[in-house]
Protein backbone atom coordinates (compact mmCIF):
# COMPACT_ATOMS: atom_id res chain seq x y z
CA UNK A 1 0.00 0.00 0.00
CA UNK A 2 1.89 3.11 -1.29
CA UNK A 3 2.21 5.99 0.78
CA UNK A 4 -0.45 9.04 -0.90
CA UNK A 5 0.68 12.54 0.02
CA UNK A 6 2.03 14.34 3.08
CA UNK A 7 1.94 12.38 6.81
CA UNK A 8 -1.52 12.95 8.28
CA UNK A 9 -2.32 13.90 12.58
CA UNK A 10 -6.28 12.90 12.07
CA UNK A 11 -6.30 11.55 16.01
CA UNK A 12 -4.16 14.63 17.37
CA UNK A 13 -6.07 16.58 14.98
CA UNK A 14 -9.46 15.33 16.03
CA UNK A 15 -8.71 16.04 19.85
CA UNK A 16 -7.60 19.57 18.99
CA UNK A 17 -10.95 20.15 17.19
CA UNK A 18 -12.95 19.17 19.85
CA UNK A 19 -10.69 21.40 22.42
CA UNK A 20 -11.56 23.89 20.19
CA UNK A 21 -15.18 23.90 20.00
CA UNK A 22 -14.65 24.99 24.26
CA UNK A 23 -17.64 23.07 25.25
CA UNK A 24 -18.64 21.80 28.86
CA UNK A 25 -17.64 18.23 29.51
CA UNK A 26 -19.89 16.14 31.00
CA UNK A 27 -18.38 12.99 29.86
CA UNK A 28 -15.74 10.48 30.91
CA UNK A 29 -12.81 10.95 32.28
CA UNK A 30 -13.88 12.21 35.78
CA UNK A 31 -10.96 14.91 35.90
CA UNK A 32 -12.45 16.12 32.99
CA UNK A 33 -9.91 18.36 30.94
CA UNK A 34 -7.11 17.97 33.79
CA UNK A 35 -9.67 20.04 36.02
CA UNK A 36 -10.27 17.54 38.60
CA UNK A 37 -6.76 15.49 38.51
CA UNK A 38 -4.48 16.25 41.50
CA UNK A 39 -2.36 18.94 41.92
CA UNK A 40 0.87 16.71 42.10
CA UNK A 41 0.06 15.42 38.70
CA UNK A 42 -1.17 18.64 36.53
CA UNK A 43 2.31 19.68 37.54
CA UNK A 44 4.20 16.91 36.34
CA UNK A 45 1.84 16.25 33.45
CA UNK A 46 1.09 19.71 32.41
CA UNK A 47 -2.55 21.20 31.08
CA UNK A 48 -2.06 20.50 27.87
CA UNK A 49 -1.87 16.62 28.16
CA UNK A 50 -4.19 16.26 30.47
CA UNK A 51 -6.43 18.07 28.41
CA UNK A 52 -5.88 15.47 26.00
CA UNK A 53 -6.88 12.50 27.95
CA UNK A 54 -10.09 12.19 26.49
CA UNK A 55 -12.54 9.51 25.47
CA UNK A 56 -15.10 8.69 22.55
CA UNK A 57 -17.30 11.59 21.77
CA UNK A 58 -18.33 12.21 18.84
CA UNK A 59 -15.77 13.70 16.03
CA UNK A 60 -13.04 11.83 17.92
CA UNK A 61 -13.65 8.41 17.18
CA UNK A 62 -13.79 5.24 18.36
CA UNK A 63 -10.85 2.58 18.37
CA UNK A 64 -12.75 -0.07 16.49
CA UNK A 65 -14.73 2.36 14.13
CA UNK A 66 -14.19 0.79 10.72
CA UNK A 67 -14.04 4.61 9.53
CA UNK A 68 -12.92 7.89 11.37
CA UNK A 69 -9.30 9.37 12.48
CA UNK A 70 -8.48 6.22 14.15
CA UNK A 71 -9.15 4.02 11.01
CA UNK A 72 -7.18 6.76 8.69
CA UNK A 73 -4.23 7.01 11.24
CA UNK A 74 -3.95 3.28 10.96
CA UNK A 75 -4.18 2.86 7.31
CA UNK A 76 -1.40 5.24 7.34
CA UNK A 77 1.04 3.11 9.68
CA UNK A 78 0.38 0.39 6.68
CA UNK A 79 1.20 2.20 4.26
CA UNK A 80 4.18 2.82 6.01
CA UNK A 81 5.34 -0.56 6.89
CA UNK A 82 4.14 -2.50 4.11
CA UNK A 83 1.26 -3.88 5.53
CA UNK A 84 -2.48 -4.47 3.92
CA UNK A 85 -3.94 -3.95 7.71
CA UNK A 86 -2.54 -2.23 10.54
CA UNK A 87 -3.97 -1.75 14.37
CA UNK A 88 -3.16 0.36 17.06
CA UNK A 89 -2.84 -1.10 20.29
CA UNK A 90 -3.12 0.16 23.59
CA UNK A 91 -2.64 -2.40 26.04
CA UNK A 92 0.68 -3.32 25.00
CA UNK A 93 2.35 -6.22 22.24
CA UNK A 94 0.82 -8.58 25.05
CA UNK A 95 -2.96 -8.12 23.89
CA UNK A 96 -1.67 -8.10 20.30
CA UNK A 97 0.10 -11.45 21.23
CA UNK A 98 -2.95 -12.46 22.23
CA UNK A 99 -4.58 -11.29 19.50
CA UNK A 100 -2.85 -13.32 17.27
CA UNK A 101 -2.73 -16.62 18.74
CA UNK A 102 -6.45 -16.35 19.43
CA UNK A 103 -7.22 -15.35 15.97
CA UNK A 104 -5.03 -18.44 14.33
CA UNK A 105 -5.51 -21.32 16.62
CA UNK A 106 -8.11 -22.71 19.03
CA UNK A 107 -8.82 -25.23 21.78
CA UNK A 108 -6.61 -28.38 20.91
CA UNK A 109 -5.19 -26.74 17.76
CA UNK A 110 -1.25 -27.19 17.64
CA UNK A 111 0.91 -24.51 17.36
CA UNK A 112 4.73 -24.66 16.69
CA UNK A 113 6.89 -21.95 18.49
CA UNK A 114 10.27 -21.71 20.58
CA UNK A 115 10.71 -22.34 23.57
CA UNK A 116 12.14 -18.85 24.62
CA UNK A 117 9.25 -17.17 24.24
CA UNK A 118 8.05 -13.86 26.11
CA UNK A 119 5.79 -15.16 29.09
CA UNK A 120 2.43 -13.14 26.72
CA UNK A 121 2.61 -16.07 24.39
CA UNK A 122 1.87 -18.43 27.38
CA UNK A 123 -0.95 -16.36 28.25
CA UNK A 124 -2.14 -16.43 24.96
CA UNK A 125 -2.11 -20.18 24.94
CA UNK A 126 -3.98 -20.34 27.99
CA UNK A 127 -6.38 -17.93 26.63
CA UNK A 128 -7.01 -20.26 23.47
CA UNK A 129 -6.42 -23.69 24.36
CA UNK A 130 -4.02 -24.48 21.71
CA UNK A 131 -1.25 -26.93 22.47
CA UNK A 132 2.26 -25.62 22.21
CA UNK A 133 4.86 -27.36 20.26
CA UNK A 134 8.38 -26.07 21.14
CA UNK A 135 11.06 -25.91 19.53
CA UNK A 136 14.41 -25.54 21.28
CA UNK A 137 16.86 -22.61 20.70
CA UNK A 138 20.67 -22.32 20.64
CA UNK A 139 22.30 -21.56 23.82
CA UNK A 140 25.60 -19.54 23.74
CA UNK A 141 27.40 -21.58 25.98
CA UNK A 142 30.17 -18.35 27.18
CA UNK A 143 27.17 -15.81 27.37
CA UNK A 144 24.84 -17.94 28.39
CA UNK A 145 22.19 -16.14 26.34
CA UNK A 146 19.22 -18.13 24.60
CA UNK A 147 20.16 -17.43 20.83
CA UNK A 148 17.42 -17.81 18.06
CA UNK A 149 15.94 -21.44 16.84
CA UNK A 150 17.29 -22.75 13.70
CA UNK A 151 15.28 -23.73 10.76
CA UNK A 152 15.88 -27.02 10.82
CA UNK A 153 14.22 -27.16 14.20
CA UNK A 154 11.57 -25.37 12.81
CA UNK A 155 11.24 -27.67 9.82
CA UNK A 156 11.27 -31.12 12.14
CA UNK A 157 8.63 -30.06 13.99
CA UNK A 158 6.72 -28.78 11.05
CA UNK A 159 7.28 -32.63 9.46
CA UNK A 160 6.37 -34.52 12.77
CA UNK A 161 3.70 -32.44 13.46
CA UNK A 162 1.44 -32.27 9.97
CA UNK A 163 -1.91 -30.66 11.79
CA UNK A 164 -0.23 -27.79 13.34
CA UNK A 165 -2.02 -24.62 12.20
CA UNK A 166 0.41 -22.00 12.65
CA UNK A 167 4.11 -21.16 13.40
CA UNK A 168 5.29 -18.46 15.92
CA UNK A 169 8.93 -16.63 15.57
CA UNK A 170 10.88 -14.40 17.81
CA UNK A 171 12.48 -11.29 15.19
CA UNK A 172 14.25 -10.41 16.76
CA UNK A 173 15.26 -11.94 20.61
CA UNK A 174 15.43 -9.60 23.55
CA UNK A 175 19.03 -9.56 23.08
CA UNK A 176 19.09 -8.49 19.26
CA UNK A 177 19.30 -12.18 17.62
CA UNK A 178 17.73 -12.75 14.61
CA UNK A 179 16.85 -16.12 13.20
CA UNK A 180 16.45 -17.42 9.41
CA UNK A 181 13.20 -15.54 9.16
CA UNK A 182 12.51 -15.69 5.60
CA UNK A 183 13.39 -19.46 5.13
CA UNK A 184 11.09 -20.72 7.84
CA UNK A 185 8.41 -18.01 6.76
CA UNK A 186 8.70 -20.16 3.48
CA UNK A 187 9.04 -23.40 4.42
CA UNK A 188 5.73 -22.58 6.84
CA UNK A 189 3.33 -21.51 3.62
CA UNK A 190 4.34 -24.28 1.70
CA UNK A 191 2.87 -26.51 4.62
CA UNK A 192 -0.36 -23.68 4.80
CA UNK A 193 0.84 -23.14 7.92
CA UNK A 194 0.22 -19.56 9.44
CA UNK A 195 3.56 -17.00 10.66
CA UNK A 196 2.70 -15.52 13.30
CA UNK A 197 5.40 -13.30 14.81
CA UNK A 198 6.73 -11.54 18.14
CA UNK A 199 8.30 -8.34 16.66
CA UNK A 200 8.44 -6.47 19.61
CA UNK A 201 12.13 -5.12 19.56
CA UNK A 202 12.02 -4.40 15.98
CA UNK A 203 9.68 -1.89 15.38
CA UNK A 204 12.75 -0.11 13.61
CA UNK A 205 13.86 -2.48 10.72
CA UNK A 206 12.32 -1.20 8.26
CA UNK A 207 13.73 2.13 8.13
CA UNK A 208 17.51 0.62 7.60
CA UNK A 209 19.84 -1.32 4.82
CA UNK A 210 21.82 -2.02 7.92
CA UNK A 211 19.20 -3.80 9.87
CA UNK A 212 17.57 -7.17 9.87
CA UNK A 213 14.81 -7.79 7.51
CA UNK A 214 11.14 -6.70 9.13
CA UNK A 215 9.04 -9.86 9.43
CA UNK A 216 5.82 -8.12 7.38
CA UNK A 217 8.27 -7.72 3.99
CA UNK A 218 9.40 -11.41 5.30
CA UNK A 219 5.77 -12.17 4.95
CA UNK A 220 4.73 -12.88 7.84
CA UNK A 221 0.90 -13.29 8.24
CA UNK A 222 0.50 -11.69 11.60
CA UNK A 223 3.31 -9.55 13.38
CA UNK A 224 3.34 -7.15 15.98
CA UNK A 225 5.49 -4.67 17.39
CA UNK A 226 6.41 -2.46 20.91
CA UNK A 227 6.61 0.57 18.92
CA UNK A 228 7.17 2.53 23.03
CA UNK A 229 10.21 0.18 22.84
CA UNK A 230 12.79 1.45 20.52
CA UNK A 231 10.42 4.44 18.85
CA UNK A 232 8.91 7.55 20.24
CA UNK A 233 5.31 6.48 20.80
CA UNK A 234 4.44 6.48 24.71
CA UNK A 235 4.28 2.99 26.71
CA UNK A 236 2.23 0.70 26.12
CA UNK A 237 1.52 1.43 22.82
CA UNK A 238 2.17 -1.09 20.19
CA UNK A 239 1.23 -2.08 16.03
CA UNK A 240 -0.33 -5.40 14.98
CA UNK A 241 0.53 -5.18 11.10
CA UNK A 242 -1.07 -8.26 9.11
CA UNK A 243 -1.27 -9.52 5.88
CA UNK A 244 -4.39 -10.65 4.26
CA UNK A 245 -3.94 -13.35 1.92
CA UNK A 246 -4.44 -16.12 4.82
CA UNK A 247 -5.84 -14.12 7.72
CA UNK A 248 -9.41 -13.35 8.37
CA UNK A 249 -9.95 -10.03 9.25
CA UNK A 250 -13.05 -9.89 11.07
CA UNK A 251 -11.92 -13.15 13.10
CA UNK A 252 -8.98 -10.90 14.34
CA UNK A 253 -10.49 -7.59 14.91
CA UNK A 254 -12.99 -9.10 16.85
CA UNK A 255 -10.49 -10.48 19.16
CA UNK A 256 -8.43 -7.54 19.06
CA UNK A 257 -12.10 -6.14 20.59
CA UNK A 258 -11.62 -8.86 23.06
CA UNK A 259 -8.51 -8.29 24.68
CA UNK A 260 -8.45 -4.64 24.22
CA UNK A 261 -9.75 -1.87 26.12
CA UNK A 262 -13.30 -0.45 25.53
CA UNK A 263 -12.17 3.05 26.81
CA UNK A 264 -8.65 3.37 24.75
CA UNK A 265 -6.60 6.22 26.41
CA UNK A 266 -6.69 8.43 23.33
CA UNK A 267 -3.25 9.90 24.40
CA UNK A 268 -1.37 6.44 23.71
CA UNK A 269 -3.10 6.41 20.22
CA UNK A 270 -2.17 9.61 18.95
CA UNK A 271 1.50 9.22 20.50
CA UNK A 272 1.22 6.17 17.76
CA UNK A 273 0.09 8.25 15.16
CA UNK A 274 2.93 10.51 16.10
CA UNK A 275 5.87 8.32 16.03
CA UNK A 276 4.45 6.71 12.45
CA UNK A 277 4.40 10.26 11.63
CA UNK A 278 8.27 10.58 12.53
CA UNK A 279 9.18 7.95 10.83
CA UNK A 280 7.00 8.94 7.31
CA UNK A 281 9.14 12.77 7.97
CA UNK A 282 12.47 11.33 8.67
CA UNK A 283 12.65 7.43 9.41
CA UNK A 284 16.08 6.34 7.53
CA UNK A 285 18.19 9.37 8.94
CA UNK A 286 16.96 8.64 12.51
CA UNK A 287 17.28 4.74 12.42
CA UNK A 288 20.55 5.42 10.39
CA UNK A 289 22.11 7.86 13.30
CA UNK A 290 21.07 5.20 15.68
CA UNK A 291 22.52 2.07 13.57
CA UNK A 292 26.28 4.36 13.09
CA UNK A 293 26.23 5.60 17.05
CA UNK A 294 25.44 2.01 17.96
CA UNK A 295 28.34 0.71 16.06
CA UNK A 296 30.78 3.03 17.64
CA UNK A 297 29.75 2.47 20.79
CA UNK A 298 30.34 -1.56 20.24
CA UNK A 299 33.75 -0.74 18.85
CA UNK A 300 34.85 1.30 21.89
CA UNK A 301 33.34 -1.72 24.49
CA UNK A 302 35.52 -4.10 22.84
CA UNK A 303 38.25 -2.24 23.49
CA UNK A 304 37.80 -2.10 27.16
CA UNK A 305 39.59 -4.92 29.17
CA UNK A 306 37.37 -7.58 30.24
CA UNK A 307 34.35 -6.44 28.74
CA UNK A 308 33.03 -8.16 25.19
CA UNK A 309 30.19 -6.94 23.28
CA UNK A 310 28.25 -9.40 20.86
CA UNK A 311 28.63 -8.20 17.25
CA UNK A 312 29.13 -9.54 13.51
CA UNK A 313 31.63 -12.05 14.71
CA UNK A 314 29.10 -14.40 16.74
CA UNK A 315 27.04 -14.78 13.10
CA UNK A 316 27.02 -17.75 11.35
CA UNK A 317 26.91 -19.49 14.32
CA UNK A 318 23.36 -21.83 14.91
CA UNK A 319 20.83 -19.92 15.67
CA UNK A 320 22.41 -16.70 14.82
CA UNK A 321 21.52 -15.45 10.95
CA UNK A 322 22.00 -11.93 12.29
CA UNK A 323 21.65 -9.38 14.71
CA UNK A 324 20.35 -6.13 15.58
CA UNK A 325 23.47 -3.77 16.47
CA UNK A 326 21.47 -1.33 18.15
CA UNK A 327 21.14 -3.82 20.62
CA UNK A 328 24.65 -3.43 22.82
CA UNK A 329 24.74 -6.95 24.70
CA UNK A 330 27.70 -6.11 27.14
CA UNK A 331 29.02 -9.77 28.86
CA UNK A 332 30.76 -8.67 32.20
CA UNK A 333 32.30 -12.20 33.38
CA UNK A 334 35.52 -11.25 32.49
CA UNK A 335 35.72 -8.65 35.36
CA UNK A 336 34.20 -11.13 38.01
CA UNK A 337 31.38 -9.95 38.20
CA UNK A 338 27.26 -11.01 37.41
CA UNK A 339 25.44 -8.97 35.13
CA UNK A 340 22.64 -7.97 37.91
CA UNK A 341 26.01 -6.55 40.09
CA UNK A 342 27.51 -4.79 37.16
CA UNK A 343 24.38 -3.27 36.20
CA UNK A 344 23.78 -2.04 39.53
CA UNK A 345 27.22 -0.33 40.30
CA UNK A 346 26.57 1.78 36.73
CA UNK A 347 22.92 2.78 38.03
CA UNK A 348 24.55 4.27 41.42
CA UNK A 349 28.50 5.16 40.06
CA UNK A 350 27.80 5.61 36.70
CA UNK A 351 24.22 7.67 36.33
CA UNK A 352 23.64 4.74 33.52
CA UNK A 353 20.45 2.24 33.70
CA UNK A 354 20.42 -0.40 31.71
CA UNK A 355 17.69 -2.04 30.02
CA UNK A 356 18.00 -5.34 31.64
CA UNK A 357 20.75 -7.60 33.05
CA UNK A 358 21.22 -11.27 33.32
CA UNK A 359 24.26 -13.78 34.65
CA UNK A 360 26.93 -12.47 32.92
CA UNK A 361 25.08 -9.93 30.60
CA UNK A 362 24.06 -6.07 30.27
CA UNK A 363 21.97 -4.74 27.58
CA UNK A 364 21.73 -1.18 26.69
CA UNK A 365 19.74 0.32 23.96
CA UNK A 366 20.28 2.85 21.21
CA UNK A 367 17.51 4.67 20.17
CA UNK A 368 16.55 7.05 17.97
CA UNK A 369 17.00 9.65 21.64
CA UNK A 370 20.28 8.93 21.36
CA UNK A 371 23.30 10.97 20.53
CA UNK A 372 27.69 11.40 20.82
CA UNK A 373 26.56 12.77 24.52
CA UNK A 374 24.89 9.48 25.67
CA UNK A 375 27.24 6.82 24.12
CA UNK A 376 30.32 8.98 25.77
CA UNK A 377 28.14 8.78 29.03
CA UNK A 378 27.49 5.17 28.49
CA UNK A 379 31.48 3.86 27.50
CA UNK A 380 32.85 6.26 30.39
CA UNK A 381 30.73 4.53 32.80
CA UNK A 382 31.62 1.68 31.21
CA UNK A 383 35.35 2.23 31.31
CA UNK A 384 35.52 3.08 35.56
CA UNK A 385 32.95 -0.41 36.05
CA UNK A 386 35.74 -1.94 34.68
CA UNK A 387 38.58 0.14 36.49
CA UNK A 388 36.66 -0.99 39.38
CA UNK A 389 36.53 -4.64 39.12
CA UNK A 390 39.95 -6.43 38.05
CA UNK A 391 38.71 -10.02 37.16
CA UNK A 392 40.10 -12.01 39.80
CA UNK A 393 37.30 -13.20 41.60
CA UNK A 394 35.40 -15.56 38.94
CA UNK A 395 31.72 -15.32 39.06
CA UNK A 396 29.79 -18.77 39.74
CA UNK A 397 28.92 -20.31 36.73
CA UNK A 398 25.81 -22.34 36.04
CA UNK A 399 24.17 -23.52 32.38
CA UNK A 400 20.47 -22.61 31.27
CA UNK A 401 20.74 -25.36 28.61
CA UNK A 402 17.73 -26.49 29.64
CA UNK A 403 15.47 -23.59 28.40
CA UNK A 404 17.25 -24.11 24.56
CA UNK A 405 15.60 -27.38 24.72
CA UNK A 406 12.23 -28.53 23.72
CA UNK A 407 10.46 -29.35 27.38
CA UNK A 408 8.78 -32.37 28.42
CA UNK A 409 5.17 -31.87 28.68
CA UNK A 410 2.46 -34.43 29.15
CA UNK A 411 -0.03 -33.38 26.12
CA UNK A 412 -2.06 -31.12 27.88
CA UNK A 413 -3.26 -27.82 27.05
CA UNK A 414 -1.51 -24.96 29.45
CA UNK A 415 -5.31 -23.88 29.79
CA UNK A 416 -6.21 -27.31 31.07
CA UNK A 417 -3.60 -27.28 33.25
CA UNK A 418 -4.33 -24.07 34.72
CA UNK A 419 -8.00 -24.67 34.97
CA UNK A 420 -7.69 -28.26 36.25
CA UNK A 421 -7.12 -29.53 39.56
CA UNK A 422 -3.93 -28.36 41.25
CA UNK A 423 -1.90 -29.02 44.65
CA UNK A 424 1.02 -27.37 46.00
CA UNK A 425 3.94 -29.30 46.74
CA UNK A 426 7.80 -28.37 48.08
CA UNK A 427 9.56 -27.10 44.72
CA UNK A 428 12.87 -28.70 45.93
CA UNK A 429 10.76 -31.85 45.45
CA UNK A 430 9.12 -30.71 42.45
CA UNK A 431 11.30 -32.99 39.96
CA UNK A 432 9.25 -35.29 37.91
CA UNK A 433 5.71 -33.49 38.37
CA UNK A 434 3.91 -31.41 36.34
CA UNK A 435 3.97 -27.86 36.74
CA UNK A 436 0.80 -25.92 37.23
CA UNK A 437 1.94 -21.71 36.91
CA UNK A 438 4.24 -20.28 34.56
CA UNK A 439 7.76 -19.41 36.39
CA UNK A 440 9.31 -16.32 34.87
CA UNK A 441 12.72 -14.12 35.57
CA UNK A 442 11.89 -10.82 34.41
CA UNK A 443 13.36 -9.15 32.64
CA UNK A 444 13.59 -10.90 30.02
CA UNK A 445 10.44 -12.72 30.76
CA UNK A 446 11.07 -15.51 29.53
CA UNK A 447 9.01 -18.86 30.77
CA UNK A 448 11.36 -20.47 33.10
CA UNK A 449 8.75 -23.15 33.62
CA UNK A 450 5.45 -23.25 32.24
CA UNK A 451 1.59 -24.90 32.74
CA UNK A 452 1.91 -28.46 31.61
CA UNK A 453 6.07 -28.69 31.83
CA UNK A 454 7.74 -31.77 33.82
CA UNK A 455 9.64 -30.16 36.19
CA UNK A 456 13.14 -31.22 36.16
CA UNK A 457 16.46 -31.55 38.67
CA UNK A 458 18.40 -28.99 36.04
CA UNK A 459 15.16 -26.20 36.46
CA UNK A 460 14.96 -26.33 39.94
CA UNK A 461 18.98 -25.72 40.48
CA UNK A 462 18.65 -23.13 37.74
CA UNK A 463 15.63 -20.89 39.19
CA UNK A 464 17.40 -21.02 42.76
CA UNK A 465 20.59 -19.65 40.99
CA UNK A 466 18.35 -16.73 39.60
CA UNK A 467 16.68 -16.23 43.35
CA UNK A 468 20.24 -16.34 44.87
CA UNK A 469 21.50 -13.59 42.41
CA UNK A 470 18.71 -11.22 43.59
CA UNK A 471 16.57 -11.60 40.14
CA UNK A 472 12.67 -11.27 40.40
CA UNK A 473 10.63 -13.93 39.85
CA UNK A 474 6.96 -13.43 38.48
CA UNK A 475 4.17 -15.82 37.56
CA UNK A 476 4.04 -18.53 40.81
CA UNK A 477 1.88 -17.63 43.82
CA UNK A 478 4.42 -18.19 45.93
CA UNK A 479 7.62 -15.45 43.95
CA UNK A 480 10.15 -17.19 46.54
CA UNK A 481 9.52 -20.77 45.35
CA UNK A 482 9.59 -22.70 48.37
CA UNK A 483 6.72 -24.52 46.93
CA UNK A 484 4.89 -24.36 43.77
CA UNK A 485 1.67 -26.07 42.41
CA UNK A 486 1.63 -29.21 40.45
CA UNK A 487 -0.95 -31.02 38.31
CA UNK A 488 -3.07 -33.23 40.84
Amino acid sequence: MPIDGPAQTPILDSLQNYLAEQVWPFHTPGHKLGKGAHSGLRQVMGAAALSLDLTVVPGIGDLFDKQGPVQQSQQQAAALYGADASYFLVNGTTCGIYAMILATVGPGEKIILPRNIHRSVMGGLILSGAIPVFVGAELDEQLQIAMNTTAEAYERAMELNPDAKAVLLINPTYYGVVGELERVVASAHQRDLMVLVDEAHGPHLHFSPLLPVQAISAGADLVVQSTHKILGSLSQSSILHCRRQRVSLCRLESMLQLVQSSSPNYLLLASLEAAVVQLMEGGAELIGKSVLLASQARERINRIDGLYCLGQDRVGRPGIAGFDPTKLVVTVSGLGIRGNDAAAWLRQQGKVQAELSDVNNVLFLITLADDEASIDQLVNALELLSCRYDGRKRPFAFSGLFLTQGPTSVGLSPREVVFGPRRRVSFDQSAGLVCAETVTSYPPGIPLLFPGEVITPAAIDYCRALLGQGLTILGPEDPTLKTVEVVA
